[in-house]
């Protein structure tokens, strides 16, 4: 009897340090075969991150889940607030994500109480700050932040695979935040990403069912 081939992995992207070790700190027991890819900032760094390591035979057919912080563009958005991406934008093209509603089902029951909310994500090659906030609004995206368009349009470049984006809230136009190192104080963004990657898990597995 041959054995079954290995299961297609999860490659989840995320640009900070910051980031990368709240994922680091979640629980993977529940998980299959994962591996957490520290990009560096901004959608350069992301996009040659994504092409290099998917270049590996291991990670060829991986799954693509881009993470980590947002900024919210809608008010009434808070800190510690999820958001699922429908599609990632950016000037190059847009990317539809795969498992939307499943996604949203898995963050609700793994965090519930946390507002989620679903819609276009849009890449920026800056932090955004102020009255840019309305301009990327009235394009109809819900956020911004700078590396998960790259990281989807890098990914489905190298070949199709299950893309999806799941940003965390950490600057919303009543709560702008001044630097990214207020996060180490504890705020609630930080705890949200740490307990997420149960819901990652469960749109991975989904992922892998074969398509009718």
């Amino acid at each position: 009897m041959s054995a079954k081939p290995a299961p297609a992995p999860l490659l989840i992207a995320c640009a900070l340090g910051i980031e990368h070790l709240a994922l680091r700190m979640s629980d993977r027991s529940v998980g299959g075969p994962v591996t957490v890819l520290r990009t560096g900032m901004g959608p350069r760094a992301a996009e040659r991150s994504v092409a290099r390591v998917l270049a590996d035979p291991s990670l060829a057919e991986a799954a693509v889940l881009a993470t980590g912080f947002c900024a919210g563009l809608a008010p009434g958005m808070h800190p510690g607030d999820l958001v699922v991406a429908e599609e990632t934008r950016d000037p190059r093209g847009n990317v539809p994500c795969v498992g939307t509603d499943l996604l949203v089902k898995e963050l609700v029951r793994t965090l519930p109480g946390r507002t989620v909310h679903v819609g276009p994500l849009i890449g920026s090659d800056h932090v955004v700050r102020g009255p840019e906030r309305a301009d990327l609004l009235a394009t109809g995206a819900i956020a911004v932040d700078m590396e998960s368009a790259a990281t989807l349009l890098s990914a489905v470049r190298v070949g199709e695979r299950p893309v999806a984006a799941v940003r965390v809230v950490v600057d919303a136009p009543e709560h702008e935040l001044v630097r990214i190192g207020t996060v180490r104080g504890g705020i609630s963004a930080f705890r949200v990403l740490r307990s997420v990657l149960p819901a990652f898990f469960e749109w991975h597995r989904s992922s892998l069912l074969p398509r009718r």
